[in-house]
This record gives C-alpha cells, sequence and structure tokens, in this order.
C-alpha cells in the first residue's frame, strides 16, 4: 500500500542501459542490411540478445526502436551540419553537397529509401529524421540570411527548407545522382 500522495513505483525491471544500447545497435544494424519493411521485433531481439519483452516494454513497437536509434546517432553516421561562413548561398550549396555525396553512394542509398519508408509510416520518425539531416539548422540559417539581409526578407523559410530537403529524399527515391553543379543550381533557383 502506498502512502497519499506518493509516486507507485514503476513495474517490471529497471531499464538497462547496456541492453538499451545493443537493442539500438541491433536495430540499426538490421535496419541497415534489411531496410524498414524486414525489420522485426523477433529479429532485434535475437540480435541484441535480449528477449522481445525487453523491448515491448520500453518501445511500443519497430518504429519506436528506429526513431530513438535515430535520434541517438545509431542511425546516420554523422550530423549533416549547415555551414555558417556568411555567405548563405556556399552554405547551403555545402550542406546539399555534402547530404548528396551520402544519398548518391550505392551503399547508403537503399538506407536512405528505408529510412523515408518508415518516416512516412511514423511521424516521430520522421522528425527525427529531418534533425539528423540538419532541418532546425538550416531553418535558423535561412531565418539568420533573412535577418541580416541577405537573401530577400520575404523568403519562405520553411518552403526553402522543405525543398532542400525534399530535392536529396526525391532524388534518392528515383535513384537519380547529382552531377557535379546540382547543388549550386538548385539553391541558385531557390534563392534568387
Amino acid at each position: 500500500m502506498t502512502e497519499a500522495g506518493a509516486v507507485p513505483r514503476r513495474r517490471g525491471a529497471a531499464r538497462s542501459e547496456t541492453a538499451r544500447r545493443a537493442i539500438l545497435k541491433a536495430a540499426s544494424s538490421l535496419f541497415a542490411t534489411r531496410g524498414y519493411d524486414h525489420l522485426t521485433i523477433e529479429g532485434i531481439a535475437a540480435e541484441a540478445g535480449v528477449a522481445k519483452q525487453t523491448i515491448y516494454r520500453w518501445w511500443p513497437s519497430k518504429g519506436s526502436v528506429v526513431a530513438e536509434a535515430l535520434l541517438e546517432g545509431e542511425l546516420l553516421p554523422g550530423h549533416f551540419e549547415v555551414p555558417a561562413t556568411g555567405d548563405v548561398r556556399a552554405d547551403l550549396t555545402a550542406w546539399l553537397e555534402d547530404l548528396s555525396r551520402f544519398v548518391d553512394d550505392p551503399g547508403n542509398a537503399p538506407f536512405i529509401r528505408s529510412l523515408v519508408t518508415a518516416a512516412a509510416e511514423n511521424a516521430d520518425i520522421g522528425a527525427r529524421l529531418d534533425e539528423a539531416l540538419g532541418g532546425s539548422e538550416l531553418t535558423t540559417r535561412v531565418e539568420d540570411a533573412v535577418a541580416s539581409g541577405e537573401i530577400w526578407a520575404r523568403t519562405p523559410v520553411q518552403e526553402v527548407v522543405d525543398a532542400l530537403v525534399g530535392a536529396v529524399v526525391t532524388r534518392a527515391l528515383r535513384r537519380v545522382p547529382a552531377t557535379p553543379d546540382t547543388a549550386e543550381r538548385f539553391v541558385h533557383l531557390l534563392l534568387r
């Protein structure tokens, strides 16, 4: 019996950080090799060496596991940082070129397509993917360029950011690699 006002103790085993990390690593590894559609809680559990009930105790679905793995930096090898050199066109071009190189790598394109599929099915994964690709940094960089007068004051910031990320995603889905001047031409088109 608990005293009035006392917080009841959570049922079940305490969350083991070692098990959590093993689950996220297993989910990331299996996601990268099999894709989202072929990822299963059973497979993650077997790879991580835990019971599937352990996973379900902490996450309600495979999408939730993938979202946390993405947030923890397990799924993308690095954060796509947006430079801030003072030249927004050069900065956005450099970011777009960096992301395009990653997507155009034959080993990464299926991975990106799987992430897009997962994001379409799970809004949390979509938000985490946007953040991993530098979405909030892109927004800040474009807002700063508007505020400083570097680009047109009525530039639709969110639409520019959506177009930049969308261009890369669309190319990955269509399996069309970037040309050497794709990023520069696209940024020029967006920021006239």
